[in-house]
This record gives structure tokens, sequence and C-alpha cells, in this order.
């Protein structure tokens, strides 16, 4: 890859990124339908993670960074693959069709507010920020499964997101209690 070639893509990336953040359902659906998406989705969780470590340094320490790194691929997986079973078995719509890889995509994609959390380094506002990209992502979030799962409205969109939150949460936490303590 030439540099040019490379610099392209990085402006793409970015300008995916942006665009999943200001909620632009053609952006989800795009890459909904781009398998090779799928590495910058990765990129993107990735980046909104090491954003996220390097804002909760100060609280967290040098670890914060690999540990939320490692904690938000993980959930991000596992997340996509709860949001696909609520959202194909348990509450399809009558145009539901979708699978794995373009719940990754999308999900991948709304975690591009979460780049933010780098504003963490700055004290006065570190919560607040933390706060609003939260909120942020997670209005992104069922906007990247109403477009995934194919439906005709965001409160389907929505309970899916309900659901699938708890067992989320609860699938994340075993697994890092079986892992043992974090070292943080």
């Amino acid at each position: 890859m030439s540099e040019g070639q490379g610099s392209t893509a990085g402006r793409g990336l970015v300008r995916r990124m942006l665009r999943a953040a200001l909620l632009e359902r053609e952006l989800y659906e795009e890459v909904e339908r781009d398998r090779r998406a799928t590495r910058q989705a990765f990129g993107v969780v990735a980046l909104s993670a090491l954003a996220a470590g390097v804002g909760g340094l100060e609280h967290a320490g040098l670890l914060a960074i690999a540990g939320y790194a490692l904690i938000a691929l993980a959930g991000w997986w596992i997340w996509a693959a709860v949001t696909y079973l609520i959202g194909t078995r348990l509450l399809p719509g009558p145009e539901t069709e979708a699978d794995l890889g373009q719940l990754l995509r999308t999900i991948g994609f709304s975690s591009a507010p979460g780049v933010l959390r780098i504003l963490g380094l700055f004290s006065p506002v570190a919560g607040w920020v933390f706060l609003a990209s939260t909120l942020w992502m997670l209005i992104a979030m069922v906007v990247a499964v109403r477009q995934a799962l194919d439906y005709a409205t965001t409160p389907r969109a929505l309970a899916v997101c309900a659901i699938g939150f708890p067992i989320y949460a609860l699938i994340l936490a075993t697994s890092l209690l079986l892992l043992g303590p974090w070292p943080l």
C-alpha cells in the first residue's frame, strides 16, 4: 500500500467515524453491507477504548489503557452476539435479516463518540465527558441496531438494547470474575 492509499484509508475511517457519531442512518446501512468494514469497526472500538484508557489515566493508572482496550474488544463481540440473538430470535421485525458480522460492524461504529473520552485527561470536565460520551454511544447503538436489524421503528431497537444490556453486563462481569481480579 502506498503512502497515499494509507492516508486515504485513514481519512475514510475518520469520515465514517464522524458520520457514525452524527447518527447518520446511511452510514450504518453502508457499514452493514460492507464486509470489509469489520476491520474498521474493530479499529473504532479500539480507538474508543484507548481514548477511555488515556482519559482515565489519572484515576486508573497506566494499565487502564490496555485494560480498557481488552474489555472493550471482548464486550463489543459479546454485545453484538447478544444483540444478534435477541434481535433475530426474540424480537425480529417483519423485515429483519441480519448476521453477526453486520452487528459487529454497526455496533463497532456506534463506539465512535467514545474517542472524546480522551478529554478525560482534563480533570474539571472528565466526569461530564465520560457521561456525555457514554450516553451518545448508547444513542448511536440504538441507531446501529435499528439499521442492522432492518427495523421500521426505533422503539423495537431500543427494546433490544434494553433487554440485551443486562445480559451483556452479566456475561462480561462473570467473565471478568473468572479471569481473576483486575490489576488496576
